[in-house]
């Protein structure tokens, strides 16, 4: 159940910070004003708020793993919203991307 719980926690935080990110981008490269700044600093914020629920208490794995999800995040959310279409170099560096992260957060340790 914390495996479950964790992939959720990990779906949210890349929402929050990968859409917080391209609502500040949004603002000041696209010139969409302060308001999508704003709302972009705020869902950054939530970002960090979300990591902090992760079952794991170690903040280093937990942000090392992180960059995984959000590699493999970053290139899902420009291909929904952008319509980037990634290569087969995008799609294979963000498997093992995707396969770190299971290493770091999910390999049996001992207690």
């Amino acid at each position: 159940m914390d495996a479950l719980r964790s992939m959720v926690l990990f779906a949210a935080a890349a929402l929050a910070e990968i859409g917080g990110a391209w609502l500040v981008w949004q603002g000041v490269r696209e010139h969409r004003g302060w308001a999508w700044i704003g709302a972009g600093v705020i869902a950054l914020g939530l970002y960090g708020f979300v990591a902090t629920l992760q079952p794991d208490a170690h903040f280093g794995r937990i942000l090392a793993a992180y960059g995984g999800v959000f590699v493999a995040g970053s290139l899902a959310w420009g291909m929904v919203v952008d319509g980037f279409r990634p290569d087969r170099y995008d799609v294979a560096g963000a498997l093992l991307c995707l396969a770190g992260v299971a290493v770091i957060m999910y390999a049996p340790r001992e207690a």
